[in-house]
C-alpha cells in the first residue's frame, strides 16, 4: 500500500493520541484562541478578523463534505468520501500558518495528533479519506485566505489624530496613541450589506440631559478612585477588559454545544455564525466610530468647562480606572460584540440559558449568569464603570451588535433544504 503523509505522523504521533479530546472542532478552536494571546498578543478589537477566518475555513470545509448549509464563502465541492475530521483540522491548520506563521511549529506538532488521533480513533478513517479531507481543507483555507487578503484590513491610513473640536476625539492618556486600525470602519464585510447598514443615530448632544447623565454616571462610578464603585465590580470591569471577543464568548459557544450534543458540523455552523457575527459587529462598530468621532470620559470630564453645559462639571486630574483604549468611544465596541454574541447564542440555546464566561487573560476567574440579558448588562457596567464609555454609547452599541446577529442568522449558512430547519430551529 502506498504510504500517505497521514501514515508517516504515526512515528511520534500515535503515543500522545491517548489524550483526552474533545472534537476537531472544538480542539482548532482551542488553538486558535491560544494563538491570538501568544505573544505578540492580537490586541482585543484586532482579534475578530482571524478568528473569523479560521471559523469559516472550517465551516465550508466540514460542509463542503456534508453540504446541509449554504456556504460562507466556499462552495462545497470536496471529493468523495473525504473526511470531514481531516479537513476541520487542515482548514484550521492552514489558516493559522497564513495568520501566524512563526507559530507554524506548535500548529505542526497540533497537526499531527489530530490527525493520527483521526486515523486510530475507534471511528477512525481511512488513509484515503483522510489526504481526500486534508487536500480539501486546504483548498478552502487558501479560498478564504485569498478572499480576505483583498477586505482593506492591510491598507492602513495615515495615522488618524481626531481633532482638538469641542466634543471630538484625540489621543488620549497616558500612551496618546493615534485611533486604532482606522481602515476597519470600511472593510469588507462577511454578512451585512456594508459597514453602515446598522449605524446608529450617533451620541447624544452634548447640552441633553442624557449626555449630562451619561457624563455624571461615568465621572462617578468610573473614576481610578470611585468610592461609588464595588468591590465586585472592579473586578469585573478588570474581567472584561482581559481578553478578546472570540476568548470571552467562543468557550461559552462551545461549552453549551458540548451539553446539547451537537454534532461536528453543528458545532462547525455556530463558531461560524458566532465568529462571522463578532467580526463584522466590529465593523459596524467601527464604521460608527469613526464617522461620530466622540470623545472620550477622560477628555470630557478633564475638559468639561468648555462643553456649554452648566449641568457638568470639569475635572482637570480625572483618571479612568482602565486606560482608555486609542479610538473613538461612540459607540462602545465591548457592546457591540456582546451584542452579537448574544444575539446568535440565545437564537441557538434560548434567551435564558444559564452561562459561565471565563478569560484566558484572568485565569480562575468566571463571572456566572441566568441568562445572555444579564450578561449584556454587566458588560455594560464595566465599560462606564471603567471610566472608558458613557452609556449611551453601551446601549446602541449593542442594539448594533443585536441587530447584525440576527441578520447574519437570517441571511447566512441556512439550512440547504429551505424548508427544514435543523433541530435546534434555526
Amino acid at each position: 500500500m502506498k504510504t500517505t503523509p497521514v501514515l508517516r505522523l504515526f512515528a511520534f504521533a500515535t503515543a500522545a493520541v491517548a489524550v483526552a479530546s474533545a472534537d476537531e472542532v472544538t480542539d482548532w478552536n482551542k488553538i486558535l484562541l491560544q494563538a491570538l494571546i501568544t505573544p505578540p498578543a492580537v490586541a482585543a478589537p484586532l482579534a475578530q478578523r482571524p478568528a473569523a477566518i479560521v471559523q469559516a475555513a472550517v465551516f465550508d470545509a466540514v460542509n463542503g463534505i456534508e453540504r446541509r448549509y449554504t456556504p460562507l464563502s466556499v462552495t462545497p465541492a470536496a471529493p468523495a468520501g473525504a473526511s470531514a475530521r481531516a479537513a476541520a483540522v487542515q482548514a484550521a491548520y492552514a489558516s493559522l500558518v497564513h495568520l501566524f506563521p512563526a507559530q507554524t511549529p506548535t500548529f505542526d506538532q497540533e497537526r499531527a495528533l489530530s490527525l493520527a488521533a483521526i486515523a486510530t480513533g475507534p471511528d477512525g478513517d481511512s488513509s484515503e479519506s483522510i489526504q481526500r479531507g486534508i487536500d480539501w481543507g486546504q483548498a478552502v483555507a487558501d479560498a478564504i485566505w485569498a478572499l480576505r487578503g483583498t477586505d482593506g484590513f492591510s491598507q492602513a491610513p495615515p495615522p488618524f489624530l481626531g481633532g482638538t473640536a469641542i466634543g471630538q476625539w484625540r489621543p488620549t492618556p497616558p500612551a496618546f496613541a493615534a485611533g486604532l486600525a482606522p481602515q476597519m470602519a470600511y472593510m469588507t464585510t462577511w454578512v451585512i450589506a456594508s459597514p453602515s447598514q446598522f449605524r446608529p443615530a450617533g451620541p447624544p448632544k452634548l447640552t441633553s440631559r442624557q449626555y449630562t447623565a451619561d457624563f455624571n454616571e461615568t465621572k462617578s462610578m468610573g473614576s481610578l478612585s470611585s468610592p461609588n464603585r464595588t468591590a465586585d465590580q472592579t473586578l469585573y470591569v478588570k474581567f472584561w477588559n482581559s481578553t478578546s471577543p472570540a476568548g470571552f464568548w467562543d468557550p461559552v459557544a462551545t461549552s453549551l454545544a458540548a451539553e446539547r450534543q451537537f454534532t461536528l458540523a453543528e458545532k462547525a455552523r455556530l463558531l461560524a455564525h458566532l465568529n462571522a457575527a463578532l467580526a463584522d459587529a466590529i465593523i459596524g462598530c467601527w464604521d460608527a466610530k469613526y464617522a461620530y468621532t466622540f470623545w472620550r470620559p477622560v477628555t470630557a470630564i478633564q475638559q468639561a468647562a468648555s462643553d456649554g453645559n452648566p449641568d457638568t462639571t470639569a475635572d482637570p486630574g480625572w483618571t479612568p480606572l482602565i486606560t482608555t483604549p486609542p479610538f473613538p468611544e461612540y459607540p462602545s465596541a465591548h457592546s457591540c460584540v456582546s451584542g452579537a454574541a448574544a444575539q446568535i447564542l440565545s437564537r441557538y440555546f434560548g434567551e435564558n440559558a444559564p452561562i459561565s464566561v471565563s478569560s484566558d487573560g484572568m485565569p480562575g476567574v468566571a463571572r456566572n449568569f441566568s441568562g445572555f440579558a444579564a450578561a449584556l448588562d454587566e458588560v455594560k457596567n464595566a465599560r462606564v464603570f471603567g471610566g472608558i464609555h458613557f452609556r449611551t454609547a453601551c446601549n446602541d452599541g449593542t442594539a448594533l451588535g443585536s441587530a447584525v446577529g440576527e441578520y447574519i442568522l437570517r441571511h447566512a449558512l441556512r439550512p440547504a433544504q429551505p424548508e427544514s430547519e435543523d433541530q435546534h430551529g434555526r
